[in-house]
C-alpha cells in the first residue's frame, strides 16, 4: 500500500487543502464516551440501518419518530416481550415501515443486547471494551449472534452512534483492492481480515480514528485514483 502521507496529500488536492479536508472529518467517540451510550439508542440504530438497508433512507428518517413511539424508546427490557400479536400490530402501523422480516428483527436484536447487558454490565461496556485493532471482528460477532446485522450494517450503526469504526463504501473497498491490500470478497473472514490489516497500518503511520482514515480514502478519490 501506498504511505498514508501519500494518501493524505491526494485527498487535501482534491478537496480544496487540509483545512477543508478537516472540515469533513468526524471525531469518534473514546472508549470512556462509548460507556455512557445507553443500550435503547444501540437497539434503535440497528433498527434504523435494518429498515434504511435497500430503502429510501430519507423516508425511515422522516418517520422515525413514529418508530420511536411505535417502539417505546426502543428499550430492550420492553422489546424482548414482543410477542406475535404485537408484531401483526406493528405491521400495520402506518407510523412506520411496514416490513415484518425487518420489525421481528427488533425483539431478536433486543435479546442480544441483554445478554451481553448482563455479562459486561451494559451492551456499550461490550463495544467500548471491544479490541481497538479489531472491528470487523466486532462486525462479525454482531452479524453471528444478532439479526440482519451483516454486510455493512452493523459498522453504519456503529458510526451513526459515534463508534469508531471504517465502513466499507464502494470507495473505500476500490481503494483497497487498487493498492493489493484486498484480493478477496468483503464478506468472507479473510478479506475481512485484509481490511482490517491494511487500515491497522494506516492507523499507526498516522494515529488518526479509523472513521477518519475511511472518510480520507473515500476523499481521495478522484481522477488519479
Amino acid at each position: 500500500m501506498e504511505k498514508f502521507e501519500q494518501l493524505y496529500q491526494r485527498a487535501c488536492q482534491r478537496k480544496g487543502g487540509e483545512v477543508c479536508l478537516s472540515k469533513l472529518l468526524s471525531c469518534a467517540l473514546s472508549a470512556e464516551e462509548v460507556e455512557n451510550i445507553r443500550d435503547d439508542r444501540f437497539l434503535a440504530a440497528f433498527t434504523q440501518t435494518i429498515f434504511q438497508s435497500g430503502f429510501v433512507w430519507s423516508v425511515v428518517r422522516n418517520k422515525w419518530p413514529g418508530f420511536e413511539e411505535a417502539f417505546f424508546g426502543f428499550a430492550p427490557e420492553k422489546m424482548v416481550l414482543l410477542n406475535d400479536q404485537h408484531i401483526e400490530k406493528l405491521c400495520q402501523d402506518t407510523r412506520i415501515v411496514r416490513a415484518r422480516q425487518k420489525i421481528v428483527t427488533v425483539p431478536q436484536n433486543a435479546q442480544m443486547i441483554l445478554e451481553l447487558a448482563r455479562e459486561h454490565g451494559s451492551f456499550a461496556n461490550f463495544v467500548a471494551h471491544w479490541s481497538s485493532n479489531d472491528v470487523t471482528g466486532l462486525w462479525l460477532y454482531l452479524k453471528q449472534h444478532g439479526a440482519r446485522l451483516g454486510g455493512n450494517i452493523a459498522a453504519y450503526s456503529l458510526r451513526k452512534l459515534g463508534v469508531d469504526t471504517f465502513i466499507l463504501t464502494k470507495d473505500v473497498e476500490g481503494y483497497l483492492r487498487s493498492q493489493g491490500a484486498l484480493d478477496v470478497g468483503t464478506t468472507s473472514k479473510k478479506g475481512l481480515q485484509q481490511c482490517q490489516q491494511a487500515f491497522n497500518e494506516l492507523q499507526q503511520q498516522s494515529g488518526l480514528s479509523y472513521t477518519q482514515l475511511s472518510q480520507i480514502i473515500a476523499n481521495s478519490v478522484g481522477d488519479n485514483y
